[in-house]
């Protein structure tokens, strides 16, 4: 791959990858939209959504609202696990795990201009990830966090700097995700992290929107290694 090509990838990201996850938000007392329009406002510029707990139907019609509103924020939109849903909401991008469909069989229902990204939580399953068609490979927990439970133990930034390394030579950007909080995401990226997805973080202070502005302030001050 070229540079122009990684760069282009990259480009798909962004420092912040927000994770706009239901039952995370309904814990937290949030409808989905008001969460992911608060994000927005704050900055966001990408989204992931997480609704394992909805029905098909009503997951679709989530996920078009919110690409609806990120639309209006030019901001992109990565649907989780759910290539049909992506599809139909016009979403851009979907984001699988290792039991899901395989990143080719994404690309089949999406496109090739499609984000597709893979999650992994070992560097034998990165290892593996960065040959698959993807815009993205995905690495965590960095952090111990009981959000998302992967049956993983947390993996640290000695490993997503491997994992990073590992990943800029395939022509593959790396995004960490896992216990990343607004005081350890620096590191994360400095580690060679292109994004750092976050999901409990961005709710802990009850004011998501001021959290957003805050990651995006922090995350903007210096030129990290971009992967």
């Amino acid at each position: 791959m070229s540079n122009a090509q990684l760069s282009a990838l990259t480009s798909q990201l962004s420092t912040l990858t927000a994770i706009v996850d239901a039952d995370t938000a309904a814990a937290a007392g949030w409808p989905i939209l008001d969460l992911a329009a608060a994000y927005l406002r704050g900055g966001a510029r990408l989204l992931q959504l997480r609704a394992k707990s909805l029905s098909g139907d009503a997951f679709l019609a989530t996920a078009s609202a919110v690409v609806q509103l990120a639309r209006r924020h030019q901001a992109r939109v990565i649907v989780n696990d759910r290539a049909d849903i992506a599809r139909l909401a016009d979403a851009d991008g979907v984001h699988v795990g290792q039991d899901d469909l395989q990143p080719a069989q994404v690309r089949a229902l999406i496109g090739g201009d499609a984000i597709v990204g893979l999650s992994t939580h070992t560097i034998a399953q990165l290892e593996r990830a960065i040959l698959e068609p993807v815009s993205y490979v995905a690495i965590g927990p960095v952090y111990p966090t009981s959000t998302k439970v992967t049956g993983y133990d947390a993996i640290g930034l000695a490993t997503v700097l491997d994992a990073a390394r590992r990943a800029r030579a395939a022509g593959v950007p790396l995004v960490a995700i896992g216990g990343i909080t607004l005081d350890n995401a620096a590191p994360v990226l400095a580690s060679g992290a292109a994004s750092v997805a976050v999901i409990g973080d961005l709710l802990s202070t009850g004011d998501p929107e001021a959290r957003v502005r805050a990651f995006v302030e922090r995350l903007s001050r210096s030129e990290w290694p971009r992967v």
